[in-house]
């Protein structure tokens, strides 16, 4: 279905006029905030225990490859059973979780830093699918577009504030009182997210393993038989897997080697995470006057922005400034803004309610394991054979690769 113009809901307007989504962004903005004072707060932590950087990339991976490993299971349950019970649940058992890193006290102590980031990961990751697979429940077509953007545009946004504040916090109060505004966090937002009113009842009878396999295997059945249902599953993916489960490493290396501001580069590495949080939030927003809520527009935008993406690579690839490279990181986020939400929209707008929950579970867990691969291939790469401007350059030719494929999928099945 198309909806043509801009006739979509404005995000003030939004916010005043649908509890229910105002109660699910408040929780998102409080929730968000408090991941980023964790991730902080865990990295600082493996950094006080006297761990090297080898610990500090297993904890990435973990936190990568937990949603992968649950995500059959996750997706089937936010279509069986009520998603708003489940997104509370998993709150709440997130919250008893990270009080659980108060008891990491000494280097003997790392596997259970691992078990815990690892739990949590994959307590986020019966989160996610089952929010995704609420959206359309609460919201109606003319306000999706909006509460798409806007609960993208927060994400990103907490990225830019949220680390910065973990980072500050870690330091000012302490590693361990960080991790309490973190569980107190998850105890907000279910607070919020149970104030959300939905009329959308599921069964609650207990079922067996087999059966959620079952209905997993229904789900990618589901997948094979609309192609393009599948291809818009596989974007996220594929912009972690060529561009941004590298850059996080690029990131890193850029700031600590080609532009050290404060103590092991980390206010520079501040400042690009921040710009490219901003990036990543307002490119939407701007690109949404636009496209509107015009089909066929998202879908030219999924190629537009992998273009945007590459571009922005380009500017930062030759390393001649700070101000370029940051400039460069912006203007990539940008395009991975739009892939995000224009993928989001597309899928909410064409999956039925019964499919939701177990495409947006399929398309976590591609989106989680193609961003542990793509940060595993950059990391080599850097190791062996590039510098950090050369791999940016190769990362801009990548980008490309899915964006030429999606543009030749539209002039085949045009709408």
């Amino acid at each position: 279905m198309k909806l043509i113009g801009h006739p979509s809901a404005g995000y003030l307007a939004l916010l005043r006029r649908n509890g229910n989504f105002r109660n699910l962004w408040f929780g998102e903005v409080v929730s968000n905030f408090g991941d980023w004072f964790n991730l902080i707060a865990s990295a600082t932590l493996i950094g006080s225990l006297g761990r090297s950087g080898l610990e500090l990339g297993g904890l990435f991976v973990v936190r990568m490859v937990a949603p992968f490993l649950v995500s059959p299971v996750a997706g089937v349950a936010a279509d069986r059973y009520n998603r708003r019970h489940l997104m509370i649940a998993a709150d709440m058992l997130r919250a008893l979780v990270v009080c659980g890193f108060l008891l990491v006290r000494s280097p003997a102590d790392i596997w259970l830093l691992y078990t815990l980031s690892a739990l949590q990961a994959a307590l986020s990751g019966f989160f996610t699918p089952a929010r995704n697979a609420l959206f359309p429940d609460i919201v109606d077509e003319r306000e999706l577009g909006p509460a798409n953007a806007l609960s993208a545009s927060t994400f990103a946004v907490m990225l830019a504030v949220g680390a910065a504040a973990g980072g500050f916090a870690a330091g000012l109060l302490g590693v361990y009182e960080t991790f309490l505004v973190d569980a107190a966090s998850y105890g907000v937002s279910a607070l919020l997210i149970a104030s959300v009113k939905t009329t959308h009842q599921r069964s609650a009878a207990r079922v067996s393993l087999g059966y959620f396999y079952q209905q997993y295997a229904d789900g990618l059945a589901y997948l094979r038989r609309h192609t393009e249902i599948a291809f818009l599953v596989m974007h996220k993916g594929l912009n972690a897997f060529f561009i941004t489960g590298g850059l996080n490493v690029l990131t890193a290396t850029i700031a600590a080697r080609a532009f050290p501001l404060g103590e092991g580069g980390g206010l520079s590495m501040g400042v690009l995470y921040a710009v490219t949080g901003l990036g990543t939030g307002f490119g939407p927003l701007l690109a949404r006057r636009v496209t509107g809520d015009d089909e066929r527009r998202m879908r030219q935008g999924l190629v537009a922005s992998y273009l945007i993406s590459a571009l922005g690579l380009a500017i930062a690839a030759p390393l001649h400034s700070f101000t370029m490279v940051a400039i460069g990181l912006c203007i990539r986020a940008m395009g991975g803004g739009l892939n995000f939400v224009y993928s989001t929209q597309l899928l909410m707008t064409r999956v039925p309610g019964a499919y939701r929950g177990r495409v947006f579970g399929t398309e976590y867990a591609i989106r989680t394991l193609l961003n542990a691969l793509g940060t595993l291939g950059i990391s080599l790469c850097l190791d062996r054979w590039f510098e950090a401007g050369g791999m940016l350059v190769v990362t801009a030719i990548l980008a490309l690769v899915p964006g030429l494929a999606w543009w030749w999928w539209l002039r085949k099945y045009p709408l």
